[in-house]
C-alpha cells in the first residue's frame, strides 16, 4: 500500500518527535523511576519557588506540571474529529512532558515544590481549535521560559539538562504549529523567532503572568535570581 503525502508527513512528524525525546527520556528514567500521575503530592494553596538554581529548576518544574496535566487531559478526552495521527502525536508529547516533570521532581528531591492545582476552565477540550490553540500557547511559552532562565543557572549540569529539555520543547512547538497551519512557515514564525534567527527568551516574571490563568495555586517567585 502506498501512503499519500499527508500520511507520510504525519508519520515522519510522529517519528521525529519520538526520536527527539529519546535522549531526555533515557536520562530521566533512572531518576524518575516509576512515578505516575497518581503519585503526585496533594496540591498546596501556594508555593515558593525558592532561590538560586533550585528556584529556577522549581520554576521549570512548575511549567512542566502544567504541560503534563494539560496533555494528560487532551489524551484522556480527545477533541471532536481527532485523527489517529494527531492522537498519537499528542500522546507522544504527553509522555515527554510527564518525563520532564518527573525528572525535575526527582532532581530537586526534597526541595521540589508541591503539585500545582491547574485551571483549564477556559479550554474547550472538545474543540480542536481550542486545544491546539492552548497547546501552542503552552509550548511557545515553555520554550521562551527555558531560554529566558538558562542564563540564570550557575551549575553547568543544570544548564545542560535545561538545554536538552528546551530542545524537545521547541520540537513540540513546531509540531503543534504545523498542525494548526500545515505547509506554512508558522513552525518557526516571526512571532517566536527573532531577527537573529533565535527563539524568543522571556523573563520568569512575564512567563508566570502568562500562565497564571491556568494555575489555581499561588506561585511566589520573589527570590528567583534576576541576573
Amino acid at each position: 500500500m502506498r501512503l499519500n503525502d499527508e500520511s507520510v508527513k504525519s508519520v515522519d512528524r510522529r517519528n521525529f518527535l519520538r526520536r527527539a525525546g529519546l535522549t531526555t527520556v533515557a536520562g530521566a528514567v533512572f531518576l524518575a523511576g516509576c512515578d505516575k500521575d497518581d503519585d503526585m503530592d496533594p496540591s498546596p494553596s501556594s508555593v515558593d519557588l525558592g532561590s538560586g538554581d533550585t528556584g529556577i529548576l522549581n520554576y521549570a518544574y512548575a511549567l512542566e506540571q502544567l504541560e503534563a496535566a494539560f496533555y494528560t487531559q487532551v489524551v484522556a478526552t480527545p477533541y471532536s474529529g481527532i485523527t489517529d495521527a494527531e492522537k498519537t502525536l499528542l500522546t507522544d508529547i504527553r509522555d515527554h512532558e510527564i518525563v520532564h516533570r518527573d525528572f525535575l521532581k526527582a532532581a530537586l528531591g526534597g526541595s521540589a515544590i508541591g503539585s500545582l492545582e491547574v485551571n483549564f476552565s477556559s479550554i474547550d477540550f472538545t474543540s480542536r481549535a481550542s486545544v491546539l490553540g492552548a497547546a501552542k500557547l503552552f509550548e511557545d511559552t515553555g520554550v521562551a521560559a527555558y531560554n529566558g532562565a538558562g542564563n540564570l543557572l550557575t551549575n553547568g549540569t543544570n544548564l545542560l539538562v535545561a538545554g536538552k529539555i528546551v530542545s524537545v520543547e521547541a520540537r513540540h512547538a513546531a509540531a503543534i504549529r504545523d498542525l494548526l497551519s500545515p505547509n506554512s512557515a508558522s513552525f518557526a514564525g516571526d512571532d517566536i523567532v527573532n531577527s537573529n534567527g533565535l527563539d524568543n527568551a522571556t523573563k520568569p516574571a512575564d512567563i508566570l503572568a502568562a500562565v497564571k490563568p491556568y494555575v489555581k495555586t499561588t506561585i511566589t517567585a520573589s527570590n528567583l535570581p534576576t541576573a
